[in-house]
């Protein structure tokens, strides 16, 4: 039952961890989509500044709470301790069934997407099955990627930590050089655009219409900065948690914002809206590097951006076994998959999630899973930063090693803004925001059987 690696984690693994769960495939492709939503260059580098302040401010407002109960489990902890457990439940049941299930499906689809660039045929068809289907190479490569990532996990810390420290390392260094070549060929004068140049044929739109724009522009920027709060959940991996936790959700969140703005600002100094706009299956990196150096940077980006979802997945399997684990253990989930194995690693609620995040990616397509994903994880961010006021209120005197700063006025403003977000998109996108939330409200009665399973025992 006990977590014999407590303590095997430092700040830099920390920070990696932050990071590395954050730079996924999304940076690299769903400019694209947000320039057809948006049209002009300045209004969505704009609103990756958004997303990153909207980040930040729910970093500041998790980084109290995680000094406060530096457990394992981070986020659903927080709820339980606010709300008790039938809404922590409902918060764990979430991340079970579409946040991070739902994350890592996508990340895999985007890496067998992407390991496409390299290998031409992974989409040619390997068989059919009833009911389900035609799988494809792509489809099988995907699942590979989420069990085989489980399995190093299943390992040992120490593989997944190297993983996560190697990766990481070259995706940060391969959006630093990213920046440093568009840096070049803006200070060359060759042929750069202005971020001010909208796309052709730009209609005039109402403050309605442009605030519902920016709300289905930022799903894209919230889904590629999503991931931050994984630290929370291996809480009780890191050495000194009440000092590591903050900074590494800060250092993290304003690292990844920071490298996000500087490479769309890039894109556009090199691409035209347009060409941004209609790039081949949204390859924007791709299409920015093959313009700059020619074909043979194609494969080159492709196989950073394998590298880079890979890197993404290994921490988003970890953070989200151990939260599933800490609900075990208290007897709200499977009771089979409470304990650790022999190398201290969560084993069997890696393999139950491996499980359903394969039936994601086989169901779902990369945009359906980007969106079921961040509008239900928006939610329940907010319902966390609810927890924060509350805590203050009900235990006014509990040790705080850190306070958030701007209390009360950080959580207030990112709870406006989540609440403009999610409503606007409830407009825009009825059927994804309903499908998110009633997934979560199933959790509901699923938590009452456990409850009545717990009695009856």
């Amino acid at each position: 039952m006990g977590n014999g690696n407590k303590g095997k984690l430092n700040l830099y693994d920390a920070v990696m961890m932050v990071s590395g769960s954050m730079i996924g495939s999304g940076v690299f492709i769903v400019a694209a989509d947000m320039t057809r939503i948006l049209h002009y260059p300045s209004w969505v580098i704009g609103c990756w500044a958004i997303a990153g302040i909207i980040t930040l401010l729910a970093a500041l407002c998790y980084s109290e709470l995680a000094a406060m109960m530096p457990e394992a489990g981070g986020q659903y902890v927080y709820i339980r301790r606010a709300f008790g457990p039938a809404t922590a439940f409902t918060y764990g049941w979430s991340v079970f069934m579409v946040i991070q299930t739902g994350v890592i499906a996508a990340v895999a689809v985007a890496f067998s997407k992407y390991l496409g660039v390299l290998l031409p045929h992974i989409d040619r068809p390997v068989f059919s099955i009833p009911t389900l289907g035609v799988w494809t190479y792509a489809d099988i490569t995907a699942l590979l990627l989420i069990w085989g990532l489980s399995w190093v996990q299943m390992r040992g810390m120490h593989y997944g930590k190297l993983i996560q420290r190697v990766f990481t390392g070259i995706k940060i260094l391969a959006l630093f050089g990213i920046i440093g070549i568009g840096i070049w060929y803006y200070v060359a004068g060759s042929n750069t655009h202005t971020v001010f140049t909208p796309t052709p044929h730009t209609e005039a739109f109402s403050g309605f219409q442009l605030l519902g724009m920016f709300s289905m522009a930022l799903i894209g920027a919230l889904f590629s900065s999503d991931a931050w709060n994984n630290i929370t959940f291996m809480a009780g991996d890191l050495q000194r948690p009440q000092r590591n936790l903050p900074l590494a959700l800060g250092i993290g969140v304003a690292l990844v914002t920071l490298l996000y703005i500087l490479c769309n600002t890039v894109y556009f100094w090199v691409l035209t809206p347009l060409e941004i706009a209609h790039a081949p299956q949204d390859r924007v990196a791709t299409l920015v590097l093959h313009h700059i150096l020619g074909p043979s940077a194609v494969g080159v980006m492709a196989l950073l951006i394998v590298i880079s979802t890979l890197g993404c997945n290994n921490g988003l399997i970890f953070g989200g076994a151990r939260m599933i684990q800490a609900m075990a253990r208290e007897g709200l989930f499977f009771k089979f998959i409470a304990t650790d194995n022999a190398r201290g690693m969560p084993s069997r609620a890696m393999v139950l999630q491996a499980s359903w995040a394969s039936v994601l990616a086989l169901s779902g397509s990369y945009g359906s899973l980007l969106d079921y994903c961040t509008v239900t994880s928006l939610l329940f961010y907010a319902v966390t930063v609810i927890a924060l006021m509350r805590l203050r209120w009900m235990a006014p005197l509990a040790n705080r090693p850190f306070k958030t700063p701007g209390y009360p006025v950080i959580p207030i403003l990112y709870l406006l803004l989540v609440t403009l977000i999610i409503g606007f998109l409830g407009f825009e996108k009825p059927l994804q925001v309903g499908f998110g939330l009633g997934l979560t409200a199933i959790g509901i009665p699923v938590y009452a059987l456990f409850i009545k399973r717990q009695e009856t025992c």
